[in-house]
This record gives structure tokens, sequence and C-alpha cells, in this order.
């Protein structure tokens, strides 16, 4: 009887770890921040916006502002396994659903991102 509750636990447990894994293999966008900017490396974020106007230190965190004609956008890295990596983005001024405007990055990049079809 103890066994076949063993058994039973162990299929429970690995039926809920299955499920788990597959929930967590869809990479999510994080809320309220503009698609595609989230996550980008330090060296991502230049070839994108090239070098920023000014750059401030405050521990292991950076914040990196871009100067546009129309709108300024600020980048907050985090130290991620030894990478700077993008967790917010704001701009000045703010987008309507959101603290950045999609409009403002777009102009503020090097290249147009690409386009989907």
């Amino acid at each position: 009887m103890k066994s076949m509750l063993a058994v039973t636990a162990l299929c429970v447990a690995l039926g809920a770890c299955a499920t788990g894994s597959s929930e967590r293999a869809a990479p999510t966008q994080p809320v309220g921040e503009p698609p595609g900017i989230a996550g980008l490396a330090a060296p991502d974020v230049k070839l994108a916006f090239g070098e920023p106007a000014f750059v401030r230190h405050d521990g292991t965190t950076q914040m990196w502002r871009y100067d546009g004609q129309t709108c300024r956008a600020f980048f907050f890295l985090y130290d991620q396994n030894g990478v700077q990596t993008v967790k917010h983005v704001e701009t000045l001024p703010r987008g309507t659903a959101m603290p950045a405007d999609v409009t403002c990055l777009d102009a503020l990049r090097l290249k147009p991102p690409p386009k989907v079809s």
C-alpha cells in the first residue's frame, strides 16, 4: 500500500513538472515594456541606438539617456550574470499605454526596426 502511494505521489510530481516546463518554454513580453527592448544586452542597445548621450552608474545599475529632437529615452540596465541588460525603458514624452513611447524609440534608432509581415 505504501509503495502504491509513493508511485502515485511520484506520478503527480512528475506530471506537475512536465506541465510547468511546457508553460515556461514560451517567453513572454514584460508587461508595460515596448516589444524587443527589455532583455537587450548593452552591446545590442548600442548597435540599435548608438552611444548614449549620458550614462549614470549607481552600483551595478546603469541608466542610459538618448536625446532626440522631439523626445528622450531612458534605458535602465541591471547586471544579469555579468552582462548589463535592459530591464526597463521610459521616454519623455511618455507613451499612451506604457512609460515608453514606441514612436520615440523608433525615431532614436540608428536603423529602423525590421518590419514584421
